[in-house]
C-alpha cells in the first residue's frame, strides 16, 4: 500500500482555514467584542493540530502490521498522548493566566478538539477502506 502523507489531508486543510478565520476575526476585533482572546485560540489550534497529526501517524503506522494488538495500542497511545499534552497545555495556561483565564477561548478549543478528533477518525477510515486486506 502506498503511504499517504499525513500533511496531505483534511486535517491540514481545516487547520489552515481555522487559522485564517481566527486571524481575520482577531483583526476585525470581533473576538475582543465577545471576550474571546485570539492568541489563545491560535496556540490551542496549533497544539491540537500537532497532537492530531502525531496520533494519526501512530495509527497509520499500525495499519501496516498484521498483529491487531498493534492497532489497539496505537489508538490508545494516541488518546493518551492527546490527553496528557492537552491537559498539560491547559494547566500551564491556567497557572500562567491565573485570574485572567479566557474561558470562552478554552471552550472553543474544547470544541476544536472534538472537530479534530472527528476529522482524524474520518481520515483513518478512508485509509482503512482503501487497504486491500482490511
Amino acid at each position: 500500500m502506498k503511504r499517504k502523507s499525513i500533511f496531505n489531508n483534511t486535517v491540514t486543510f481545516v487547520w489552515i482555514i481555522l487559522n485564517a478565520l481566527i486571524v481575520f476575526f482577531s483583526n476585525r476585533h470581533l473576538f475582543a467584542a465577545n471576550g474571546i482572546e485570539g492568541t489563545v485560540l491560535l496556540i490551542g489550534n496549533l497544539i491540537l493540530y500537532i497532537v492530531t497529526l502525531t496520533a494519526m501517524a501512530l495509527t497509520l503506522k499500525s495499519f501496516d502490521n498484521k498483529n491487531p494488538q498493534v492497532f489497539v495500542r496505537a489508538v490508545y497511545g494516541g488518546f493518551i498522548i492527546k490527553f496528557f499534552v492537552l491537559a498539560t497545555a491547559a494547566f500551564i495556561y491556567i497557572m500562567v493566566a491565573r485570574k485572567t483565564v479566557n474561558r470562552p477561548a478554552l471552550l472553543i478549543c474544547a470544541a476544536l478538539y472534538i472537530l479534530y478528533t472527528g476529522l482524524e477518525i474520518r481520515e483513518l477510515f478512508k485509509v482503512l477502506k482503501k487497504k486491500e486486506n482490511a
